[in-house]
């Protein structure tokens, strides 16, 4: 399977291109990143110390024009822009991307009529089964419980709360029969008055290079149970990535997610 890269430079970008390198099933096809990056026409494998026999370049139709898969976990205007020229190429694309503004989001399914991806805002495996038992939980827990999401992320990410919060919010109000959106609660400042039953809250933390920590918290009254995924390398999110790469080889056009690579929307 030939896959290109977006964002070649950067921190997940170099991860993904190291898991695609050592992966027997993957090919490098194209790397690519703003104009102005250090490394563009510099060999993709240079930071492993390895010739990979791909360039880094600004060019993205050519880094596009061998790939059956692109992986990106850009911004969204960026993906955007990229999923047009899979369009263009036949491309198949893996998004990793989050922060999406909800027109940005429409554009994202617009684009999937056409074009085979799977989208999630967060790509590790064991993420995703943690998504899973929180639909469970929040059945269970659906009374007498309050729910927090707490976050944690490096000082570098510029979203918040995470993709990742995000989508445990909404599969926990879904476990409830509610609307995150009438039930969340993203920042709490000064005299906030009691808690308001039924609400679920949100705690940001950023700072040094945390590459993320994910805790729900579910407080009863004499007890509590805490859900939590913590992230010690971003590998876990290459390697779920390259699983996503091989799920599209069935599908032609579409839009899916990482519950369904994984048959997770089939059990229980």
């Amino acid at each position: 399977m030939q896959i290109a890269i977006a964002g070649a430079s950067g921190r997940m970008g170099k991860t993904l291109i190291e898991a695609i390198l050592n992966h027997p099933g993957c090919e490098l096809a194209g790397a690519f990143d703003q104009t102005g990056s250090p490394s563009i026409g510099r060999d993709a494998g240079d930071f492993m110390g390895i010739s990979s026999g791909v360039l880094v370049t600004d060019n993205t139709d050519s880094a596009l024009a061998n790939a059956d898969v692109l992986i990106d976990f850009t911004r969204p205007e960026g993906t955007l822009h990229h999923l047009a020229l899979c369009e263009k190429h036949a491309v198949k694309a893996v998004i990793g991307t989050t922060g999406f503004e909800p027109k940005q989001l429409e554009a994202l399914k617009k684009a999937s009529k056409k074009v085979a991806m799977v989208w999630s805002p967060n790509m590790a495996v064991g993420v995703n089964a943690t998504f899973k038992l929180l639909e469970v939980a929040a059945k269970i827990l659906s009374q007498g419980y309050d729910i927090e999401v707490i976050e944690a992320h490096h000082s570098k990410k510029v979203d918040a709360p995470s993709g990742t919060a995000l989508r445990m919010g909404e599969v926990l109000a879904k476990g409830l029969g509610v609307d995150l959106q009438d039930v969340g609660v993203f920042a709490r400042e000064g005299i906030t008055g009691e808690r308001k039953a039924g609400t679920i809250g949100f705690s940001t933390i950023r700072g040094g290079d945390i590459v993320g920590d994910h805790t729900v918290l579910f407080a009863g009254i004499g007890e509590r149970i805490e859900i939590t995924h913590k992230s010690s390398s971003r590998m876990t999110y290459a390697q779920g990535s390259i699983r996503a790469a091989q799920f599209l080889i069935g599908h032609e056009k579409g839009l899916f997610d990482m519950q369904d690579v994984l048959g997770l929307k089939t059990l229980f």
